[in-house]
């Protein structure tokens, strides 16, 4: 599919009051920085990122703006961003067009896996810098990786290790898993599997469900009668997939029928869209929260009073990817990719969004604490959006791979 004139969905050129281009030495390429958010804008995710990340990413390019003012390496910083569809393909397309016609310097976002995946391949192939957060296969750090790929925000490995190791510790010892069938699926239902039966649990069964889908009465429904019976059933959906399902669960009462339901992949506005007490109790991993401490609620603040919405994890991951990206640029002087990812290659930092984290050189993860929560029933809810409790921190040494993938050659 080629280009189209609606694929840059938004495209906005911050300027400082007076500035001028090359603001900082004149080794910025174009004269401008362009950074450029592609992701799903009308499908299964919108709501996990879409649109509302590009606010993210341009509160970003506003601080980094208000931090350095004529000192910044440049005064012109563009931020663009395009809608992939969740397909591969358009993600391909839409990434050549980025980079070659829009003068992309980075690349952020791109959820889905198998689009990650696309993305990484055009990055690594035209040496420009490409940061994903909305992805969570592991691969994106393994087979997938290259020189100019960063996967930063969270994995399937943290999410696995965190709620499947966790929900099977607490008692459900025996799951059903049911997954899309793309790669993002394939690779939850992998690594959930395998941290299940670390923690002492055995999968029943795996099935792949199609993608994107609304009806799931075929898997729910068989889950009782399985031999033996799962004590729990594994969803890996997301997004609009998610909000279906957990729909579908409760209307066929599964859980009156001794099948619970765990969460491999939970986001702040799925809870928004089903109501707090369609999933009150369920424990799960996450990358962030907005309420998490004061720092976090005061950006949160920020955001809602631009957006109107409280922040998704994913947003905020896109607002620190894209401040982190432009430090590396300030830090380095320059946006040529080479020299932009040895300034990120084994950065360690703290900012809103990521603590304790450091860009692991080796593969180029980015490691930080995660965070288990649960969900309020509606009766504990006191403002809007506070629906989760955080339960406790898990380390960053803990949350992630504690060594590089070996099928990962930078």
């Amino acid at each position: 599919m080629g280009w189209s004139g609606g694929l840059v969905a938004a495209g906005l050129l911050l300027a400082a009051c007076g500035g001028g281009p090359g603001g900082g030495g004149g080794k910025v390429s174009n004269d401008k920085i362009v950074l450029a958010v592609l992701n799903d804008q009308s499908g299964i995710y919108a709501d996990t990122s879409g649109r509302k990340t590009v606010e993210a990413v341009k509160m970003a390019v506003a601080d980094f703006k208000a931090k350095y003012g004529d000192k910044a390496v440049s005064k012109n910083i563009e931020v663009l961003s395009a809608d992939h569809q969740n397909k591969p393909e358009i993600a391909n397309s839409k990434a050549q067009e980025l980079y070659d016609r829009q003068h992309a310097d980075v690349i952020l976002d791109v959820p889905t896996s198998s689009a990650a995946f696309a993305v990484a391949t055009i990055a690594k192939n035209k040496k420009k810098v490409f940061i994903d957060v909305g992805a969570a296969s592991t691969e994106m750090e393994g087979k997938q990786c290259n020189k100019y790929t960063f996967h930063y925000g969270y994995n399937s490995y943290m999410l696995a290790h965190g709620t499947g190791a966790e929900v099977t510790k607490d008692g459900a010892k025996s799951w059903y898993i049911i997954y899309p069938d793309y790669a993002f699926g394939q690779d939850m239902q992998k690594t959930f599997s395998a941290a299940i039966k670390e923690a002492g649990g055995t999968v029943v069964k795996t099935d792949p469900t199609p993608f994107p889908n609304d009806n799931f009465s075929t898997f729910l429904l068989k889950a009782p009668g399985l031999d033996p019976k799962p004590q729990v059933i594994g969803t890996m959906h997301a997004g609009g997939d998610l909000i279906n399902l957990v729909k579908q669960y409760n209307e066929y009462k599964l859980k009156d029928k001794g099948v619970g339901l765990a969460v491999g992949l939970l986001v702040i506005t799925d809870i928004h869209s089903l109501g707090a007490d369609a999933l009150a109790g369920t424990r799960y991993t996450d990358m962030w929260y907005w309420n998490l401490d004061p720092t976090a609620r005061a950006w949160s603040d920020k955001f809602q009073a631009k957006a109107g919405q409280r922040p998704t994890a994913n947003m905020a991951g896109n607002y620190s990817a894209a401040l982190q990206y432009l430090e590396a640029v300030q830090r380095g002087g320059t946006d040529k990719s080479d020299d932009v990812v040895k300034q990120l290659e084994g950065y360690t930092f703290n900012d809103v969004f990521a603590r304790n984290a450091t860009i692991r050189a080796k593969d180029h993860l980015l490691l930080h604490d995660a965070y288990l929560g649960q969900v309020k029933p509606a009766s504990e809810v006191k403002e809007d959006w506070d629906y989760v409790k955080v339960l406790k921190t898990i380390p960053a040494a803990e949350a992630f791979q504690p060594q590089p993938d070996p099928a990962c050659t930078l």
